[in-house]
């Protein structure tokens, strides 16, 4: 499932149009670094389209690959941290940008907004340590999938609100 829709589906039509409104995008070519590993980061990422590579970030062992639908710097967003990996472009990717700034101002000011957005990141978070504790062999893997009914009654909006930010980032 794409994780973007654990955090779109939580939040209402005024923060989607929020987000869209002060949200940018950036384009990488094969290669780019979006994210170094323990530099600091001012930008909450969803990958639009391409691929990204997550690696060690040292011997550029390689982690995992992500592509449409996927949050990235979500994790040092919430701990206010360098990130403990780096993010590289394996092909053209074009990723919807929202600053630190901006969020941390909207979630300071808007409590309707913070609880839906940390509840959000802690369910999009939950099912990334299921399925990697499943793909350690720890745990069942048929429940690595498994998404509790109050996330699916929100996947159908999450995946318009996904498409409205991409036709508006496919314009620009």
């Amino acid at each position: 499932m794409k994780r973007v829709l654990f955090l779109l589906g939580h939040l209402n039509d005024l923060d989607i149009e929020w987000m869209i409104n002060n949200g940018s995008k950036a384009d990488l070519e094969a290669g780019d670094r979006l994210i170094s590993k323990g530099k600091t980061i001012e930008n909450l990422y969803i990958v639009l389209s391409g691929e990204l590579s997550i690696n060690d970030g040292v011997s550029q062992n390689h982690i995992a690959l992500i592509g449409s639908g996927e949050i990235v710097g979500e994790m040092s967003f919430l701990e206010s941290r360098p990130p403990s990996v780096s993010v590289i472009a394996t092909q053209p990717t074009s990723v919807f940008c929202i600053s630190r700034e901006l969020m941390n101002s909207r979630l300071a000011t808007n409590l309707e907004f913070r609880a839906n957005f940390y509840y959000a990141i802690s369910l999009f978070l939950s099912n990334r340590l299921r399925k990697t504790t499943s793909q350690l062999g720890y745990g069942s893997p048929d429940e690595a999938d498994v998404i509790d009914e109050n996330v699916l009654d929100g996947v159908s909006q999450a995946g318009s609100r996904f498409g409205q930010i991409l036709q508006k980032f496919s314009e620009v």
